[in-house]
């Protein structure tokens, strides 16, 4: 066989196997799609049949990996969730979804500093996700890293004034802190957005002489 035949034949394989490849990445979005549909209708185990099928045909699925880690998440098996989101990471190494979710399980775990990483790249990925703030701010709070959880909250209440949890949990903090009448005005303010548990929180902590800001004395 010439060398033109050899580049002819090697040409027609590669060109069989993208094809092949092609055809097995389809299938595996048909049973992503369908593991997504029986997810919706909480159809769990289900879903995670449609999931494994879709890993099957293509390793590199991370929407699978995604979806089979959050089922695995609502039935408490942590660490199976865990390894399920880090493949997800490891085949889109830009999945902001599969970083939180893997730092909730590491919160979860009580491994605060890992959490925090994982909340922060998803924040580095999409600077718009609250939830990330807010869960980094808690995580923050367990380390007693008080002011930069206080700015974790105030990050989400520039970009959403409303954001009742965001005031309550900066009104707890700064309470902590020593910030008294700002924690005792932030949780108020929590009040009146609707968080009854902040009225709670204001009888135990603030009905105090010391809580009133300067203005109000005299």
């Amino acid at each position: 066989m010439n060398q033109l035949s050899k580049i002819l034949v090697l040409g027609i394989v590669m060109g069989f196997c993208i094809s092949i490849a092609s055809a097995q990445e389809k299938k595996a979005a048909e049973f992503i799609e369908n593991g997504i549909d029986k997810f919706e209708e909480k159809e769990y185990m289900e879903a995670i049949v449609s999931f494994n099928e879709a890993i099957k045909l293509d390793p590199k699925a991370h929407q699978a990996y995604y979806m089979r880690g959050n089922i695995k998440q609502k039935f408490a098996d942590v660490h199976g969730a865990m390894k399920d989101y880090n493949k997800a990471i490891e085949s889109k190494s830009d999945f902001s979804e599969a970083y939180f979710e893997r730092g909730n399980i590491k919160y979860l775990l009580q491994d605060y500093y890992g959490a925090i990483n994982d909340y922060s790249k998803t924040i580095e990925l999409n600077e718009n996700n609250l939830d990330a703030y807010y869960k980094r701010g808690q995580a923050k709070q367990q380390l007693e890293a008080y002011q930069d959880a206080i700015n974790d909250c105030t990050k989400i209440i520039e970009k959403d004034s409303d954001n009742v949890d965001a005031y309550y949990l900066r009104g707890v903090l700064r309470i902590e802190y020593g910030q008294l009448s700002e924690g005792c005005l932030d949780l108020s303010k929590a009040g009146e957005l609707g968080d009854l548990k902040a009225y709670e929180m204001i009888r135990e902590r603030c009905n105090d002489i010391k809580c009133y800001p300067s203005e109000f004395e005299n």
